[in-house]
């Protein structure tokens, strides 16, 4: 999403054109969440062998920041909407 911001600063590409970043965050969040799912499975069924247990929080701990970032900016720039609706 910074990216999609700073390419809105520097373009002629809008904030609203670059709200396509809010959904990239949203996907790739949940893309980390299920991977993360996924080792601490192959962890539990590995006893712990596979390692990775942390690498496994943290991506869980990231996915879900990344769906916490995706679902703020997609309220801001909800209320950026109704804003330039309602402004006149």
């Amino acid at each position: 999403m910074p990216a999609g911001v700073a390419l809105a600063r520097e373009t002629r590409v809008t904030l609203l054109q670059s709200s396509g970043s809010i959904a990239i965050a949203a996907v790739l969040g949940f893309a980390a969440i299920v991977l993360a799912r996924r080792a601490s499975e192959r962890i539990q069924i590995t006893l712990g062998r596979a390692g990775g247990a942390g690498a496994a929080r943290l991506g869980r701990a990231l996915g879900i920041l990344g769906l916490l970032v995706a679902a703020t900016a997609a309220l801001a720039l909800g209320f950026y909407g109704l804003l330039k609706l309602f402004a006149g």
